[in-house]
Order: structure tokens, then sequence, then C-alpha cells
């Protein structure tokens, strides 16, 4: 069956995190987005997992639902949202002569893997601390944990490219997965891209020729799951998500869902503060150097794959696996209408097109084009066949500053609304 799972989300208890991130809203919203799957987040804080203990009951082989008395009922649709038991883990430590600030995802297959891995974790720090625990560990002895609890479970490097906490990143990672893992690096068989770079990007580097490429969502609210996501054609079970990640199969990894990495936080190089931006060329002529206040810049996932890559701009192996790039819809509506994305005309749309669809990734993906002409407004229209097209211009994020989507010209969506009212 097809299976779209976003394995990368937080709970309340991670900071900055939105307290709406409860296990009944996120099951309601997976249904609204058409998530099959979606990661628990969180699962070493221990308020957290007392709850995934009360309120989930096991379904499938390693997945859960929310128990019957609570689960939330979603006009059009009688699927339940799966969960999965998911971390995101900080590690900051020294190796080789430098910090390094390394975030890793855990995939458990079991309540019960989840809470041995939270005991032999809790001796290593403070985990009511934060829902993403910030631990003194080296990821090779992070990863020595966790297969020893279960060899089913698995570790995944987290927003790989991100510059400050990642495994390839450019202040703080290291050059491969080897030199980060050591004789664990063999178990790793999967990163995860982060929305600052796809799947293309990362095919740039033989050396994740057999890395699988996961997108996920990192999501702090509700209205960003999905954002990033996986699509699966593949037995509805833990070890059935798993085995087609490993696979490297198009028929079981059907594609990932991508953000534009344009739109991502650190895509360009730059400075923040003095609002300057520059691609990997232009940082080689200035030297790294910001030309407004002479400091360093922050070197972005662009010119650190540019740094790491053995092959140029399109390049990549034999067997790959596809992926779709989109724009959430509660922007496209927001831009259709030339509003915010909170604004209430935006989220009224957005109700609308899912019930009369049945999902959002319906909507942006599989619906047909006369099917959302009778839904919704033809300026709307427009903007999911341009995002589905890649007719947009986006003005790259960096430094931590998103990128800035631009679907439209100004003033041209009551042009293409007064056009087909002439006819």
């Amino acid at each position: 069956m097809r299976i779209i799972a976003d394995l990368h989300i937080h709970s309340p208890y991670a900071r900055a995190v939105s307290k709406e991130m409860t296990l009944e809203n996120l099951d309601y919203w997976a249904r609204l987005k058409g998530i099959t799957v979606i990661g628990t987040g969180d699962f070493t804080h221990p308020a957290w997992i007392k709850e995934i203990k009360a309120k989930l009951e096991p379904a499938e082989v390693g997945l859960y639902v929310l128990k019957s008395q609570i689960n939330h009922k979603l006009q059009n649709t009688n699927s339940q949202t799966r969960f999965m038991l998911t971390v995101e883990i900080s590690s900051i430590y020294s190796k080789g002569g430098k910090t390094r600030r390394i975030h890793n995802l855990i995939f458990a297959p079991s309540i019960e893997t989840a809470e041995k891995i939270n005991a032999a974790l809790g001796w290593q720090g403070n985990l009511k601390s934060d829902g993403r625990p910030i631990l003194g560990l080296d990821s090779k002895e992070l990863a020595k944990i966790v297969f020893n609890a279960d060899f089913k479970a698995v570790v995944v490097p987290a927003h790989a490219w991100t510059p400050w906490f990642s495994v390839f990143g450019s202040m703080s990672g290291f050059d491969s997965i080897e030199e980060c893992f050591d004789e664990f690096a063999p178990q790793i068989f999967a990163i995860e891209t982060g929305l600052s770079s796809d799947p293309a990007m990362n095919w740039r580097l033989s050396k994740l020729d057999k890395i699988a490429l996961i997108s996920n969502s990192d999501s702090h609210s509700l209205q960003r799951i999905g954002r990033e996501a996986n699509v699966f054609d593949t037995e509805l079970s833990y070890d059935g998500i798993i085995d087609a990640i490993k696979s490297h199969d198009p028929r079981k990894f059907l594609y990932t869902i991508e953000f534009y990495p344009e739109e991502g936080k650190y895509h360009y190089d730059g400075h923040r503060l003095c609002k300057f931006s520059c691609g990997p060329e232009e940082t080689k002529k200035l030297n790294k150097i910001c030309p407004r206040c002479g400091k360093p810049m922050t070197i972005g996932v662009m010119s650190r794959v540019d740094q790491l890559a053995d092959r140029p701009p399109g390049g990549k192996s034999n067997v790959v696996i596809p992926y779709k790039n989109l724009v959430p819809l509660n922007e496209i509506i927001a831009e259709s209408f030339g509003v915010g994305v909170a604004s209430k005309k935006v989220q009224a749309e957005y109700k609308n097109l899912v019930e009369k669809i049945g999902s959002e990734f319906e909507v942006l993906v599989d619906a047909q084009k006369s099917d959302l002409g009778r839904a919704t407004l033809p300026e709307i229209v427009e903007g999911i066949m341009r995002v589905r097209e890649g007719r947009l211009h986006i003005e790259p994020g960096f430094d931590g500053e998103y990128g800035k989507v631009e679907i439209f010209k100004e003033g041209e969506q009551k042009e293409i609304s007064q056009q087909k009212s002439l006819f």
C-alpha cells in the first residue's frame, strides 16, 4: 500500500515547540495532510513517553494508534494515523581536535525498546530538560547504545547538512559518515537531507550512493508537519518501512516530498545581520568574509555540498529515488489571496479544499486540474500547477533566515481570476 511517512517531529516538551503538538492533534493533522505514519518525536522525555504509553495502543508490528476512546474523527476519512517511536538527540563533544555538534534521529521498533534506550541515555545526561536532549555523547557511542538495545533500532543523521548541528555541517560536522561513526558506520544506511538540501544535491557525492536519502518535516507546529515526507509502497509496519528505506528500490521507496531547498534557512552563504547572501562561487571570491562587516559568513548547504562533492551539478548514480518539490498548500492559498498564511480566509479555503479533494497531499500531488477547478478559485489552481511544474521564483535562505517563495508577480492573481470570469 502507499504510505506517506513523516518521521521527524517534536513534542510540546521540546524547546520552541507549540503546546498544540499533542498526540490527539498530531493524529488529526496527519490525516488532514494525508500522512499515514508520523513519528512520535521526543520519546526520551519522561513525561512524553508516559503520554505515549497512556494514549497509544499497538496496531501493525512496530506501529501504534490512538486508543479508540480518544481518537479524533475527521470528515471524509476512516483511516487512523499510525505512530512510530522516534526521537532526535543533540550530541556535543570533542573529536579530532574540534568541537562537534551533531543531531541524530533514533527510530525504535517498540515502546519497550524506547524505554531500554531511555534507561541507557539517562546515565549520559538530563532527559527531562528538553524533548531533544543535549548530551555530551559521541555519535559513535550513541549508536552503540541504540544498537545494543535492539538490533532493529535505527540511527539516522538528522538534517545532515545544517551548518551548526549536523554530520556534514560546515561549522561543526565531519567530512564523512565514517569519520563520525567509526566502526558503526556500516550500520548507518540513511541520512535525512534536511530542508536546505534536496536529493539532487546529495547525489553529487558518490560516497552517498549506497545511503538512503530520507526527508522529514522536523516540525515544531501542527501546520508544518508533512512539509517534507517519504512515500513508500510497502507493508504497513515498522519492518516494512525500514526495509523500503534500506532497499534503494524505486518500486518500494517511491519518492520523497521536498521543500524547494532554496526556501531552507541555510541554503546560501551569508551574514543575516548585514542582510548579505551569496552562492558558492561568490563566497570563494570573498574568501568566506562578509564584504559589509569583514566578519566570517555562515557557510550554507550549497557551498558545503560543493566542497565535498566529487560529481558536477546534475551528476548521479544509475539508481536514485525520485523526489517532488512542493510548497505547503496554505502558502499557495495565502499568496493567491495576497494575505498572510494565518488569516481566516486562508484557513477557510484550506478546509474547503481538503474537504472536497481528500487531503493536502491529494490536492498538491494527485488531484487532476479539472477536479481542482471545480473545488476552488482559478488563481489557487494556477498556483498549485505552477508549484508542481517548478514555475516560481525563490530568494534563497541564508544564515538562519528562510528563503522567500514567489509564485505570482504583483497583480497577476487578479488577472488570472478576471480571465477566468470572462469564460
